[in-house]
């Protein structure tokens, strides 16, 4: 079903107004999900429902409290990068601070029928987990492939308590691998909290609504936790103003979501799992880990393959979890993704009759990048992998890369093995930069772009031949360049 613009102008309005999903079967005393839900994981026949119980029907108002990082001085009075406090007005914790949405406990199920049918399924009951955030995934399975199906994630305080919030939603299946059929999907990056372009959030989730996608991909830096996530409470905290935002509400109540994390939501800049820093307080590499995979569906682990249709398979790859320092000297043992991953991706990719496979990516594979970066395959400090790999896509037929992380949008060819790369650029226009518009390089670009937007992407058969069709939008939807690529015979 298409979504016009005023509805979701409309839908967005009384989010603004109440800070919950318009869409409630009932009204209630509590619990609330004021954070939404979110459909992930698909797959022909199963998805992944994510949902977190809330105290409140809103988010914290904007002029509340905040939070002070404390850090510690030189003999001089001038401030170090080490975090030695972090300090709350008297009498407060994180669940008084501006736009925070503590949680609650209770117990969540769902209910699920496809849209043409009559009799809905209905989970059992589950208790959310106050270890992890009060949240609660969901699997459901036995689904059809090539459907779309409406859910109701219904809550209630206990097994004798009344019933909370009911939020309403959809999502589609994937077709069958056998199955011919139109897909399309968007892909996003660089969600900086400050970086919203609306009083709602941001502007490109509306814009994505009205292209009807069958799902979308944020290919990380969902969340930025370096200034602000010293312990892991706060670390959840960015989760919960992020996801309160009626933008983005709306959005994952109607399309179904793969996330992958990269630097900012998994720790701090630039990271890997043995990096040492005093500036990250009491909040560590580890538990940034448990946070990721505690905040979005996600199944048993973070590199995994998605077929959707006889045309179109994705891979959605881990960059933080088993990488060398960023500071070692390159060569054959220095890594971004690890051996097993890197074997499993080969071993995947040679095994797929997929006719278009694409690798999603939450770092670049070609840029080209800023000489001063060090932290992806496009740079020199990882340029034994990063030749490795672009040599092995670039032998395969109907294969592309699409990477977030840069702040700007570009469509890149690397001369040596002619791998192509699609950057989806950032969220806003706010969070634009890092590249100069008169940086185009005529070896590799094809466009470029220093703005917000996203990346939209069309598998169909046009005139009988298989045709991928990739188009870069800004924040207000508008294609600002377009590719149309037919299906090479494999």
């Amino acid at each position: 079903m298409k979504r016009t613009a005023s509805f979701v102008l409309a839908l967005s309005t009384v989010l603004a107004g109440a800070g919950s999903d318009p869409a409630c079967a009932v009204e209630s005393d509590g619990p609330y999900q004021a954070t939404g839900f979110k459909v992930g994981e698909v797959t022909d026949t199963t998805a992944v429902v994510w949902t977190r119980l809330t105290r409140n029907a809103r988010r914290n108002p904007a002029d509340g409290p905040m939070v002070k990082i404390l850090y510690a001085e030189d003999a001089s009075g001038k401030r170090r990068n080490e975090v030695v406090g972090v300090e709350y007005p008297r009498g407060m914790t994180v669940a008084d601070i501006r736009h925070a949405v503590p949680g609650t406990t209770g117990q969540v199920r769902v209910a699920y029928r496809k849209a043409s049918a009559d009799q809905w399924r209905t989970t059992p009951w589950q208790d959310v987990d106050p270890q992890r955030d009060f949240t609660r995934q969901i699997l459901l399975d036995h689904l059809q492939p090539h459907c779309q199906y409406s859910l109701r994630v219904e809550c209630r305080q206990g097994p004798e308590g009344p019933p909370g919030q009911t939020l309403e939603g959809r999502f589609r299946t994937a077709p069958a691998a056998t199955q011919a059929a139109r897909v399309v999907f968007t892909v996003s990056t660089g969600q900086g909290y400050g970086s919203q372009d609306r009083p709602d959030g941001y502007n490109i989730y509306p814009e994505m609504l009205k292209l009807d996608p069958s799902f979308f991909v944020h290919t990380g830096d969902i969340v930025y936790y370096d200034r602000l996530a010293k312990t892991i409470e706060l670390a959840r905290y960015h989760w919960q103003r992020t996801y309160s935002l009626p933008t983005n509400v709306e959005f994952h109540r109607q399309v179904a979501s793969y996330f992958i994390k990269d630097d900012h939501d998994t720790w701090q800049n630039d990271c890997w799992p043995t990096m040492r820093r005093d500036n990250m307080f009491q909040f560590t590499f580890q538990q940034g880990l448990a946070v990721f995979r505690e905040q979005v569906p996600m199944g048993p682990r973070t590199y995994r393959t998605y077929r959707w249709g006889k045309d179109l398979q994705i891979w959605l790859v881990e960059g933080r979890d088993f990488r060398s320092p960023n500071t070692d000297p390159d060569g054959p043992n220095k890594t971004i993704w690890g051996a097993e991953q890197k074997a499993w991706f080969m071993r995947t990719v040679q095994q797929s009759d997929a006719t278009f496979r694409i690798l999603i990516s939450p770092t670049p594979m070609v840029g080209p990048d800023r000489a001063s970066k060090a932290d992806n395959h496009a740079n020199k400090a990882f340029a034994w992998e990063g030749l490795q790999l672009r040599r092995f896509i670039g032998s395969q037929k109907n294969m592309f890369v699409l990477c977030g992380d840069r702040h700007w949008q570009y469509v890149s060819v690397d001369p040596e093995t002619g791998v192509w790369e699609f950057s989806c650029g950032p969220v806003s226009n706010k969070h634009a930069g890092g590249w100069k518009q008169s940086n185009f390089v005529a070896e590799y670009h094809r466009y470029l772009n220093v703005i917000g937007g996203f990346l939209s992407v069309t598998i169909d058969r046009i005139e009988g031949v298989p045709t991928a069709i990739f188009r870069h939008h800004d924040v207000r939807g508008q294609v600002r360049h377009e590719e149309r690529i037919a299906a090479a015979r494999r």
